[in-house]
């Protein structure tokens, strides 16, 4: 679960949702809602950045670090930090830019498999992977590809392209990811924002907890509103 899912959460207790109102908002099981709230201090105590921090500290104590490729076992470019002369098999940067570059990944809140898999995509020469490719070059289960590329495709990050002749999916991330990437967060962002606002007109205006929620949710929904107005500026950058 990300952070700013976690945010959302907050705001939907805050704003007296339902467990099953805001699984229905995120796109998640209400249980997976349940849970998450009730190991982090339940409804009346849910602290999304605590939550976000304990959860990541107990990732780390409980998952292995993934292993260390061979040398024998990458391709060239993997080794040497130059392009690969293969279309599809070939990436940029070594081996340790790469895993600097998942853990600011995991940092921000994405899940490090997921991390894994958006780099890998992003780094190669043609930004395409079949799901196969990227079990066989991630040494992941199928499952595992499959919830990565999934939250991909949902945030932005990558689409999901048919290839009709072999039956099979193909994972593409092109410059307008970036901006996709940006449109969507920022909508849930708002989302976030508007929950904090109409929670502060429920609360009434003269109590403390809606004053610091409505210029909360103010502030969200003018730094967001620059955000998206920004990208659409910038956007030929991509082009």
């Amino acid at each position: 679960m990300t952070q700013q899912e976690r945010h959302r959460i907050a705001a939907g207790l805050t704003g007296g949702l339902s467990y099953a109102e805001i699984a229905r908002r995120l796109g998640r099981p209400t249980s997976t809602i349940s849970r998450e709230v009730t190991r982090n201090g339940g409804a009346g105590a849910y602290r999304p950045q605590h939550a976000h921090e304990v959860t990541a500290q107990r990732a780390r104590r409980s998952t292995p670090p993934p292993p260390r490729p061979d040398a024998a076992d990458l391709p060239a470019a993997d080794v040497t930090g130059s392009v690969g002369s293969g279309g599809s098999g070939g990436s940029v940067g070594s081996i340790g830019s790469v895993e600097e570059i998942v853990e600011l990944a995991v940092r921000s809140g994405m899940p490090r498999t997921t991390a894994r898999v958006h780099i890998d995509l992003l780094m190669s020469e043609d930004g395409r992977r079949t799901a196969a490719e990227l079990v066989r070059r991630l040494r992941l289960s199928p499952a595992s590809v499959s919830v990565a590329v999934n939250f991909l495709v949902e945030n932005g990050y990558a689409r999901r392209e048919r290839d009709p002749q072999r039956r099979r999916d193909v994972y593409v991330i092109d410059d307008d990811a970036w901006y996709h990437s940006i449109l969507i967060s920022s909508r849930q962002t708002l989302e976030v924002a508007q929950a904090a606002i109409t929670a502060a007109e429920t609360l009434g205006h003269d109590n403390p907890a809606a004053q610091r929620l409505s210029r909360g949710g103010t502030f969200l929904r003018q730094v967001v509103q620059d955000t998206m107005t920004s990208a659409d500026r910038w956007r030929t950058l991509l082009s």
